[in-house]
């Protein structure tokens, strides 16, 4: 019995570009995809010779279907790795493009056919970019508490008898609060890396939303932050709140951070409840938000320049919120000054991982 065809509609809500090549080396179908990289219809190519219709050259210049030699090799053979191939089409501005190919063989280890997988290269030089630019954030955040950890315990067991107790407690300070530094960068490349892989794990309880307020800004202020930079009003009874206490403490430590960091004047929190959800609205009186940067004011790595930080804050705190089947959002306020809101449903734990 001759193996099935595949048509190209079985394809054609993939992604990727697929195109199928017959034990005669046919194109036998190609998915919209595969056609509109190619800048041809599925009926110009369906019918013709593999490497006329579809040339693909490598990265020195041979060609792609002549080198891999399909229908010969070893009988083992069923999937070639990903590779960077040109498409040289004649007419069609050369594209570069990600190409694997998998052997579909019959019981004689024949093949039959040839499933070609075609994707652009633009997630990839985004996934590299966004990789260099991490490693140049990290790279940036370690070096100064790093350097600063350093200096003082080098300095300690250099010339530990020359200092006074009050002199050796305040380095000894400094370096603890480095070291509380690199913790918490750490701890949010780990959250940046669970969020974006999908294994966020929350561990919801009861939580009492204003304590949790309460404590972070009685932390700040015992850390040397002055009492009248906050306003905290607690508008409504809340209604009871499941959530991962510790998750939430982090986005309103990342908020208040975000907003005393970059902001100005008072931080005013307001907790309440819009529509049976808990929410809580993070204002300063800063300069606000500039319109170009609001839509990116939740992506990997935006920050403001002059102010420093490494731009991965807000970006954890919206998958938190989301992860808690909440939402947030940023803007500016009406008497000027960034806004910042999230809200997290509220009742019953339903919605429990």
């Amino acid at each position: 019995m001759p193996p099935a065809q595949v048509t190209g509609s079985a394809y054609d809500e993939l992604p990727d570009g697929i195109i199928t090549v017959d034990a005669d080396g046919l194109i036998s179908s190609v998915n919209r995809v595969a056609a509109r990289m190619l800048s041809a219809s599925p009926g110009e190519l369906v019918g013709a010779e593999m490497p006329i219709a579809v040339p693909l050259v490598d990265p020195q210049g041979r060609d792609w279907w002549k080198c891999i030699d399909p229908f010969a090799g070893l009988p083992g053979r069923v999937r070639l790795p990903e590779q960077l191939l040109t498409i040289t089409r004649p007419g069609v501005h050369e594209r570069k493009v990600l190409v694997t190919a998998a052997f579909v063989r019959d019981e004689s280890r024949s093949v039959r056919m040839v499933v070609i997988s075609m994707r652009g290269t633009h997630a990839r030089d985004q996934q590299e970019r966004s990789g260099a630019e991490l490693v140049s954030v990290v790279a940036h955040e370690l070096r100064s508490p790093l350097t600063s950890v350093k200096g003082f315990t080098s300095t300690l067991l250099a010339k530990w008898d020359r200092f006074t107790d009050e002199q050796k407690v305040h380095m000894l300070r400094t370096v603890d609060a480095d070291a509380d530094r690199l913790t918490r960068l750490i701890s949010e490349l780990l959250d940046v890396s669970r969020i974006e892989s999908g294994r966020l794990e929350l561990r919801k309880q009861v939580v009492d939303l204003p304590e949790l307020l309460r404590r972070d800004i009685s932390g700040r202020i015992a850390a040397g932050e002055s009492a009248d930079r906050f306003d905290l009003e607690i508008r409504d009874a809340l209604p009871e709140l499941w959530a991962d206490p510790d998750k939430v403490a982090q986005v309103i430590a990342n908020i208040i951070e975000n907003a005393l960091r970059h902001g100005e004047g008072t931080v005013s929190v307001t907790v309440g409840v819009v529509d049976h959800r808990a929410s809580v609205r993070v204002v300063d009186q800063g300069h606000g938000i500039a319109p170009e940067a609001l839509p990116w004011i939740f992506t990997k790595f935006w920050h403001d320049r002059t102010r420093g930080g490494t731009g991965l804050g807000l970006f954890v705190a919206k998958g938190i919120v989301e992860a808690h089947g909440g939402t947030i959002q940023a803007g500016n306020a009406s008497g000027g000054g960034a806004s910042v809101m999230f809200e997290l449903p509220a009742g019953t734990p339903t919605f429990m991982d």
